[in-house]
């Protein structure tokens, strides 16, 4: 820690001189700047490993000085502080490159976990031009695949977006890899070699969310038989990933953005608030601006997790990376199940390329999968496909009986109910396959049933699996 070297601008002097003082203790070298523009001249002659910088400051802003720091010739982490309740400079700030921030007046024990936190993105720094490599020699980063005009940008966000504390909304049909995405933020980030947890916001019922996220003291309700831990605190210092956060309940959410804003939280039941570093990751299969429209995700939260965005394309939209996917994942699925397999035929891979492949990537996954386990020589061939694989095009013929048709005057309410009773149908009533080909949660097919008034269909008994 003696070799950091930390350059703090701020422009009250009293500030300024305390938190000098204070980082100086914790074995920092420290120099100081009394506004932007000398900030600027001191971090080109001493090279700060850390810039800590006020927003608001005469000559040249904080906001300025960021944008002059995160041009090539510097090599420094910012870190930007802001009067309490600007969260839109924050979040501003974040997305021109900060790596955090820290609301005035300063808590010194936030600050210095900042800074031992800023202090490790040296060694990240080189992980990513290690990852950057990767990319050009093998089409691949960590958990992704694809060499696609679509999957270049994806891991260019992730580059860009992994070092920082940044929340990041990952937007996309189910099964296209959002949580992939989320895995390889957080291997990429500083806070690799700390809890990642992934918590599906869709499959908790409304009644024991908040004790999921947030944790309980025994007895803050019938059955909390002893205290639990929530997963903020299991994920602390390293990243949490809320996965179909449009299936949150609208009170839940205002809690979450709480917590989000002042890095604190109250476990049900319990009078303290207790400090948490998390980092959040978000996902959703909904269109986010459509959620908000209809009163079903907060507009603040929208805001304040949507610092990046990351839109994962379905499979038919990048088909030229199926032979690598393939690749990868005969590869993944062989090495699981100690089977010698090298390969799959000309015939399946054409076959792949044709397919609409409605459950995306996960489809991919699992039908190899399947393929691996029932292949016995070293290379899968279509009869290791499951039973009538390829049925589902992306364009029905005008005489396929799975085919749904609208005639003019149709409502979209009663489309969207042809197309998921009819999905219902083609997969016997399997509810999970059926919102995986729709895009939609399990959750909120459940819930248009419900508005049907249908349990399902009529064909048998609704399966889970």
């Amino acid at each position: 820690m003696a070799q950091e070297k930390v350059l703090i601008v701020e422009d009250n002097e009293n500030t300024r001189i305390g938190l000098a003082e204070t980082v100086a203790q914790w074995g920092y070298r420290v120099e100081t700047a009394c506004d932007g523009q000398e900030g600027l001249e001191k971090a080109t002659e001493w090279n700060p490993t850390i810039v800590l910088t006020d927003l608001a400051m005469p000559r040249m802003s904080g906001m300025k000085l960021l944008e002059h720091l995160a041009e090539p010739n510097f090599n420094t982490t910012v870190i930007v502080v802001t009067a309490q309740g600007s969260i839109e400079s924050a979040v501003e700030a974040m997305r021109k490159g900060a790596y955090d921030y820290i609301e005035k007046p300063v808590d010194t024990g936030r600050l210095r976990t900042i800074l031992q936190n800023a202090s490790t993105l040296q060694g990240t720094r080189a992980e990513l031009e290690a990852a950057k490599r990767q990319i050009r020699n093998s089409g691949s980063l960590v958990h992704l695949v694809g060499s696609s005009r679509k999957m270049l940008e994806i891991f260019h966000l992730i580059e860009m977006v992994a070092p920082s504390t940044a929340s990041v909304l990952i937007t996309g049909a189910s099964g296209t890899g959002k949580e992939m995405v989320a895995r390889t933020i957080h291997e990429l980030s500083p806070r690799k070699n700390r809890p990642f947890v992934p918590i599906n916001c869709a499959a908790i019922p409304e009644t024991l969310i908040e004790s999921e996220i947030f944790g309980h003291e025994k007895g803050a309700f019938t059955g909390a038989l002893e205290r639990r831990t929530g997963c903020f605190e299991l994920a602390e210092g390293g990243t949490l990933l809320l996965d179909e956060i449009g299936e949150m309940p609208f009170g839940t959410q205002a809690k979450l953005l709480r917590v989000l804003e002042d890095r604190k939280l109250r476990r049900l039941g319990s009078k303290v608030e207790t400090s948490v570093d998390v980092r959040v990751l978000a996902a959703t299969n909904k269109q986010p601006e459509e959620a908000v429209a209809k009163g079903e995700l907060r507009n603040d939260l929208y805001y304040r997790l949507n610092v990046f965005n990351i839109h994962m394309p379905t499979l038919r939209e990048h088909k030229e990376d199926i032979p690598e996917l393939v690749n990868a994942l005969v590869s993944e699925m062989a090495a699981k199940h100690e089977r010698k397999i090298s390969a799959v035929s000309d015939a399946v891979l054409n076959q792949f390329q044709t397919y609409a492949w409605p459950g995306n990537v996960r489809e991919l996954r699992n039908t190899i999968e399947r393929a691996v386990i029932v292949c016995e020589g070293a290379v899968i061939e279509t009869k290791h496909l499951p039973p009538g694989f390829g049925q589902i095009a992306t364009r029905p013929a005008a005489n396929d009986p799975d085919a749904v048709r609208l005639g003019v005057g149709t409502t979209v309410g009663e489309a969207e109910k042809l197309l998921i009773l009819k999905t219902l149908e083609a997969t016997s009533n399997n509810k999970t396959r059926a919102a995986e080909i729709l895009g939609i949660s399990l959750k909120t097919l459940h819930n248009k049933l419900k508005e049907y008034g249908s349990a399902g269909g009529e064909s048998g008994r609704p399966q889970e699996e």
